[in-house]
């Protein structure tokens, strides 16, 4: 009883402090009491529940679109209530630990001695969400990030006694909507020293770490890339080094890999496959990464079991139609897992929209018991115990150069360069993929909502950074991606994801798409590009790193060369016009050479590596016009170069997001 008195002495303080906290009876802190079977009372014998009480979030993006944060375009769908609780599966009792009224609590995770609980709180709609730190007994309750108008969720414990988090502190907009985004920062225990640490152009977040000392993460990004298939599991150092792909960047279906776990014991990840355009929530899955990097083959388990048919199969949501979901997982032992998990199946006539979710017991031996209701939704199951330590990864970035390297080791060996023959790749391009920092209340529908309009069907504005070595410099915290030219510059295979490196750090890979799953062959003899000394990177035809546009680079080509033939006539309207008249989104040539299918283009392209030579210059009709000197009018090299420049960048039109 004195225990329970100094919790309720604790919730006072918190009224008093936050406004919108509300004590509850000790029978509304008692969650539905459930019989528990003995098999469940095996497995978690002794064993304390952390777990967050509040409302499912509202149906949106999959984990990217939940913050709602004031003044995004998802605002009012922000729902207030929640708590942190502990239960006891001995004797049944519900411990509250914080209850807000009026606002939300989110993500926590223990300290590896099994004392601490760190999460965010938002505390009210007017408020943003920080990151906080608790006693796992209520006491000292301390708020760690104090930042205004930017939201910090998902934090988790480091090894070396820092603190990972994602935060909104960059702000970005996803490029298909307007949703804000997330990307990952470290901090110290008691909030000093921010650094980014993850710059990709969309979402990162839900971290967690591996045995070897990795930040397992999920994120979502494109380039050149269907909006709602590009999330999948990633992993990078501490430090915001090496960061690498792990599973399902290039898997068409699930629309989202999202919250993963390392099993002990094991080097298997449990982990949820989810839709798109949903909640954060789907299918439960164990993945092998010993068996793959992408598909239906690592996937050693999932529940629903009728889900593995949509692996690879489906399209961005076709997880949306599942029997029940699942969030959440945290491993109780190598076969039993925790769980947020719907309530109802499918053959209840209730919606999902109303559903409900408590914490279930989930055994790889299709054990699925349900542990605890609440009078709301429950979510973040985990064992509160202490947890040995992973391994400390030592810092390999400093915080003073403005630049890191890159380098290929030789660009002919990968998954997907069959048919290119040794010699004809003359150059690597260096291509940045900027964030898109506004957006507007109108969109353009083209391939998915752009807003505003940017491009016919690619997402992405695109600025050259230069040309050159397989050994490269590149500013530091800066997203790019990398293309190979042949002597034309023709471009002969892209890379359609991004990478970045952090300051003074050296990364490399085997080459083009290479194998993540084998083994390197001796190097031999060192290449020519790592003799030398990086190459310094320098912009494009001479000038510096601009975004591309089609109405300063190309229009004025086809103004001087194309209109007196191709322009507006009332008596052909089945003529390819290429003048510069502007509709209210693009340009009259930009749309025709689109619509009258002259350039063949990813656009926003499967999720699947495409062939070399597949798409850009070498695949459209327009170079073989530019080629053949077409009606006897001979473009210099520059402007040929320029127009296969622009169909390699996948035909982009605006230099900036805040376009027309």
């Amino acid at each position: 009883m004195d225990i329970m008195k100094s919790y309720y002495k604790f919730l006072i303080l918190l009224t008093f402090l936050f406004g919108g906290s509300t004590l509850l009876s000790a029978e509304q802190m008692n969650p539905k009491k459930i019989t528990l079977t003995s098999h469940a009372k095996e497995q978690l014998a002794g064993k304390q529940i952390l777990y967050i009480e509040r409302e499912q979030y509202a149906p949106d993006h999959h984990n990217t679109a939940t913050i709602f944060q004031k003044g995004e375009i998802n605002e009012n769908s922000f729902c207030p209530g929640g708590a942190m609780r502990i239960y006891d599966i001995n004797t049944g009792n519900t411990t509250t630990l914080i209850e807000l009224e009026n606002g939300v609590i989110r993500d926590p995770e223990l300290s590896f001695d099994g004392k601490k609980i760190i999460f965010s709180m938002r505390k009210n709609k007017d408020d943003y969400y920080h990151i906080y730190e608790i006693n796992i007994d209520g006491s000292e309750l301390k708020q760690l990030t104090f930042a205004e108008g930017v939201s910090d969720i998902d934090p988790l414990y480091l090894p070396d006694g820092g603190i990972v988090f994602s935060s909104t502190r960059q702000p970005k907009y996803c490029m298909c909507n307007r949703h804000i985004m997330c990307n990952l920062y470290r901090m110290e225990a008691d909030g000093a020293n921010i650094t980014q640490i993850g710059i990709s152009t969309l979402f990162e977040g839900h971290s967690t770490l591996l045995n070897d000392g990795r930040i397992l993460y999920d994120r979502w990004e494109y380039v050149d890339r269907n909006f709602g298939d590009a999330q999948g599991l990633w992993t990078v150092n501490p430090d915001g080094t090496k960061h690498s792909i792990y599973y399902g960047n290039n898997t068409q279906s699930p629309g989202g890999v999202i919250d993963a776990r390392q099993i002990p014991g094991t080097d298997q990840v449990i982990c949820i496959f989810g839709s798109c355009h949903d909640r954060p929530w789907g299918a439960l899955a164990i993945i092998d990464r010993k068996k793959g990097v992408d598909g239906i083959e690592p996937v050693i388990q999932i529940w629903p079991e009728n889900s593995r048919n949509l692996i690879g199969k489906g399209n961005l949501d076709s997880f949306k139609w599942i029997d029940y979901f699942f969030e959440d997982p945290f491993p109780v032992n190598e076969n039993f897992f925790l769980a947020s998990r719907t309530i109802w199946t499918k053959t209840h006539k209730q919606a999902p929209i109303d559903s409900k979710s408590g914490i279930y017991l989930i055994g790889r031996d299709s054990t699925q018991e349900l542990l605890i209701e609440g009078s709301r939704s429950l979510f973040d199951p985990m064992i509160i115990q202490a947890r040995p330590k992973p391994h400390t990864i030592p810092t390999n970035r400093n915080y003073t150069d403005k630049k890191g390297t890159f380098y290929v080791q030789n660009v002919y060996h990968g998954t997907h360069m069959n048919g290119v023959e040794p010699g004809t790749v003359k150059y690597l391009r260096v291509i940045e993929s900027p964030e898109k920092k506004t957006w507007t209340k109108d969109a353009w529908y083209g391939q998915g909502e752009q807003a505003p309009a940017v491009n016919w069907h690619s997402f992405e504005i695109k600025r050259i950074l230069g040309e050159g070595s397989a050994n490269f410099e590149v500013p530091s915290g800066t997203y790019v991606y990398f293309q190979l030219l042949d002597k034309n510059k023709k471009m002969i295979q892209s890379m359609r994801s991004g990478t970045m490196v952090m300051p003074g750090e050296t990364n490399g890979c085997i080459g083009c798409h290479e194998d993540r799953l084998s083994t390197p062959s001796s190097m031999g003899a060192k290449p020519l590009a790592l003799k030398k000394s990086p190459v310094k990177l320098n912009g494009w035809m001479g000038k510096a790193a601009k975004s591309f546009s089609f109405m300063e680079q190309i229009q004025p080509i086809l103004d001087k060369n194309c209109v007196r033939c191709h322009d507006f006539d009332l008596k052909n309207r089945e003529k390819l016009v290429l003048a510069k008249d502007k509709n209210p989104f693009f340009n009259a040539a930009y749309v025709n050479l689109y619509v009258k299918k002259k350039v063949t283009l990813i656009g926003g392209g499967p999720a699947q590596i495409q062939k070399p030579y597949s798409w850009g210059s070498h695949a459209s009709k327009l170079t073989k016009i530019i080629d053949e000197n077409h009606h006897n009018i001979k473009l210099s090299v520059k402007e040929k170069e320029t127009f296969y420049t622009w169909m390699d960048l996948n035909g982009v039109y605006y230099p900036v997001y805040e376009s027309a």
